[in-house]
């Protein structure tokens, strides 16, 4: 495969991690794809007292919340707060404080950030007793092998697949529904995808089986991407990532033309996927990519 496409050949537009999940995403040039999807993606998480994990859903000034990689480390900023800087290497596991947290439903240990850390997001999101905690890398979180079949998955703190892929073409036709019914289009950002994809028809992602990417390593073949689930929406794209303001026209205008049998009649919008055979790879922007549609 050509691996300089032109603006109408199918390619990778942009990438995103989210260090932390919930709150702002970085956009990359590139990235790993690791066990569990792209390197640093979903790696710490917001718990409350109880060690639920909290999201915008709760708390919508979470989309205010920024990260940025410098190195090992990750800077943390909010509007009017000093700067917090966090490591991205996991503690060694006999100096870490193990906490039970839950995410949907499953219960899995996780190692506590500490209580400087902790107050910063209390203050922050003016909700007491929140705690940041890493992803445990000795714990293993499989996706569902409804979706997953005989691959298995791991993420670390995403809802339930280690990748989310957006086309372009997608968000476009939403942009032109959402203008025509007098609304401002709706930011990327809103629906927090991992790889965006461009030069495919509107939901093109929906139809595929697999993503076939170019690599610069081209003597192991392309990097496969299966495609396994749509991702059903909940209200935190109706939240503005720019303002943490929520209005319900985003999810509203996607429930007039959106809602996929596959996921039990939601409101879907993209793709789970899931990495095969292609660890330790790199994703670029701008690589370029096919759609394998899985027919025999």
């Amino acid at each position: 495969m050509n691996t300089t496409p032109t603006h109408t050949e199918p390619h990778i537009a942009r990438l995103f991690i989210y260090p932390i999940k919930s709150c702002a995403g970085i956009e990359l040039p590139q990235a790993r794809l690791t066990d569990t999807g792209l390197a640093h993606d979903r790696q710490f998480m917001l718990v409350d007292a109880q060690g639920r994990f909290v999201s915008q859903r709760e708390l919508a000034r979470m989309a205010l919340i920024r990260t940025e990689i410098d190195s090992a480390l990750l800077r943390v900023n909010a509007p009017g707060m000093a700067e917090l800087v966090l490591t991205l290497d996991a503690p060694a596991e006999a100096t870490a404080t193990v906490v039970p947290v839950q995410l949907w439903g499953h219960n899995m240990p996780a190692f506590d950030v500490g209580a400087e850390v902790a107050a910063w997001f209390s203050a922050f999101l003016e909700q007491d007793g929140l705690r940041l905690v890493r992803f445990d890398p000795t714990h293993r979180r499989a996706s569902d092998t409804h979706w997953t079949g005989d691959d298995t998955a791991l993420n670390l703190f995403s809802d339930g697949f280690p990748l989310l892929v957006l086309s372009q073409s997608a968000l476009d036709g939403l942009n032109r529904r959402l203008l025509a019914q007098g609304w401002p289009e709706a930011q990327l950002q809103r629906f927090r995808p991992n790889i965006v994809i461009d030069g495919v028809p509107e939901h093109e992602e929906d139809l595929a089986a697999e993503l076939l990417v170019s690599a610069d390593d081209s003597s192991h073949g392309p990097i496969h991407l299966r495609l396994v689930k749509p991702c059903p929406r909940c209200p935190i794209p109706n939240i503005d990532p720019d303002t943490a303001h929520s209005a319900p026209h985003v999810i509203d205008c996607l429930g007039t033309y959106r809602h996929d049998a596959r996921v039990n009649g939601a409101v879907s919008f993209g793709m789970n996927a899931i990495i095969v055979a292609s660890i330790g790879r790199t994703l670029r922007v701008g690589q370029a990519l096919e759609l394998d549609y899985g027919f025999a």
